[in-house]
């Protein structure tokens, strides 16, 4: 059964941080609030929790699409080629923020993900998840949590989140009622900024 923790955005409890981090560690699945949807994630480092992600949505790992959930831009270089200029200042200019930036990955990626060219990074606005993965000293491997609903694409309560994922994952963060609209993601492997979808944010910086 998954432990439910309450965290507030304005002002995470470090010891009910170190609580998610210490179950990240141990290899633990987290669902836990950004700033758009709810997401499901692990420690980029435990190859276990990675696997136990990749079962739950049907994938498999080497080809998998997760994101990788920074604190800040300081990760970039562990995961990410050089990138030039105009690149590093629109991340610089929009991040944290509602963002999925697809850039072509360095030769430093986790051994699972070493066939992989590029990968998706996200700065989340969230003080919540800006905590644990400070605190856990490296990324989050992320997915979204999809919804059967018809209309509602994203579950957005976490009373409701639990009782869905009680079984599957080890925390499941109540950080109060989440989005419904995930991150706008863009393609910078080619140049030019390439819109894949659009989401919470806004496209008129490409």
């Amino acid at each position: 059964m998954a432990e439910l923790i309450k965290l507030y955005n304005e002002n995470p409890n470090p010891r009910e941080v170190q609580k998610v981090v210490d179950s990240l560690r141990s290899g633990g699945l987290v669902i836990y609030p950004t700033d758009t949807v709810y997401g499901l994630g692990c420690d980029i480092t435990n190859n276990r929790a990675l696997e136990r992600i990749a079962k739950i949505k049907g994938v498999k790992l080497a080809k998998a699409n997760f994101s990788f959930i920074c604190s800040d831009l300081s990760n970039l270089s562990d995961y990410v080629k050089q990138i030039d200029n105009s690149t590093f200042k629109l991340l610089k200019r929009t991040l944290p923020g509602p963002y999925t930036y697809i850039l072509p990955g360095s030769n430093n990626l986790p051994t699972v993900f070493k066939k992989k060219r590029t990968v998706g990074i996200r700065v989340p606005d969230n003080n919540i998840c800006k905590a644990i993965v400070e605190n856990l000293g490296n990324p989050i491997v992320s997915t979204s949590i999809y919804d059967e609903d018809e209309v509602i694409e994203y579950t957005t309560d976490p009373e409701l989140i639990l009782e869905k994922w009680d079984n599957l994952v080890d925390v499941v963060i109540d950080g109060g009622y989440g989005g419904n609209l995930a991150s706008t993601v863009i393609d910078l492997t080619s140049g030019e900024p390439v819109l894949v979808r659009e989401g919470k944010g806004a496209i008129d910086i490409i």
